[in-house]
């Protein structure tokens, strides 16, 4: 429901829950108010009220924005979450709606984008190691910024002036870059057992501390396709010894409408030649 129904103002807390109690003396039911720009608020029969704020960063269109709410919050009550645990989806897919022109609908992948950003920081982006998870909240918190993201991965063993070169190319193609390594026990599967030179913590401050990187993500797998498939970047960045038809994740990011960077490269410049050259030195 809303204000209209009961004819009183609801401007204020105290304005919604007195619009509520008059409602409950008709319905003997508990009411959900839709509150605009302000949220919504639960008022149960007994019992504390719940009030969420608005999630909404843009707003366009409210048409659709009430019967989102029916939806959302029905079908996620229907699958057995909590009152509160509704209330969230609910609030987050009439952010959504009300970002769109018209009366629109939610994909699933949008609701995840918009629940996940809640849990980043809006500090990140001081080349910090992170989780998985932090990492993906933190793009789609960057995504409702309208910041672009770009992705680049690799091993990252014995930092050179490779390296270096390439991360300020991705950096400069992007608002935000996130850089993924290779777990230690991903480089010994690809590199052999005398590798990684230094080990994921390791490399993972090194990385963070070089200007450009936002953040810093660790991967177990062989390949950054899993982590390319939740990130979901803007760009992605790979060295020029690939062909765009062999980087791993292009075609998702292409499907979004993202782009490929293939950075130029270093001539000289590789860690193999470094640990043999120590090798040889000793």
């Amino acid at each position: 429901m809303d204000g209209r129904e009961t004819r009183l103002p609801c401007e204020s807390d105290g304005e919604a829950q007195l619009a509520a109690a008059a409602a409950q003396e008709a319905s003997e039911a508990n009411i959900l108010l839709t509150r605009s720009e302000k949220g919504m608020s639960f008022f149960p029969v007994s019992g504390a009220p719940i009030h969420l704020a608005t999630v909404a960063q843009d707003v366009f269109d409210v048409a659709g924005a009430g019967d989102t709410v029916i939806a959302v919050l029905a079908a996620s009550l229907g699958a057995g979450l909590s009152i509160l645990e509704s209330m969230k989806l609910a609030n987050h897919a009439a952010g959504i709606v009300v970002a769109k022109v018209g009366t629109a609908c939610v994909t699933p992948d949008e609701l995840y984008a918009s629940l996940a950003s809640e849990l980043a920081s809006a500090s990140v982006n001081d080349g910090r190691h992170i989780s998985r998870e932090q990492a993906v909240a933190q793009r789609w918190a960057w995504a409702r910024e309208k910041l672009t993201v770009g992705f680049a991965n690799g091993c990252f063993d014995l930092l050179h002036p490779g390296h270096v070169s390439l991360i300020k190319q991705a950096a400069a193609t992007c608002d935000r870059l996130i850089m993924a390594l290779n777990s230690d026990a991903s480089v010994r599967r690809l590199k052999g057992p005398s590798r990684p030179i230094q080990n994921e913590e390791s490399r993972a401050a090194v990385m963070g501390a070089i200007k450009g990187v936002s953040a810093v993500v660790i991967f177990d797998e062989d390949t950054p396709l899993d982590l390319i498939k939740a990130l979901q970047p803007d760009i992605l960045i790979k060295g020029a010894d690939y062909t765009e038809d062999k980087v791993i994740g292009a075609d998702i990011v292409r499907a979004r409408g993202g782009r490929v960077i293939l950075a130029e490269l270093s001539a000289g410049q590789s860690t193999s030649k470094l640990v043999a050259k120590a090798e040889t030195a000793q």
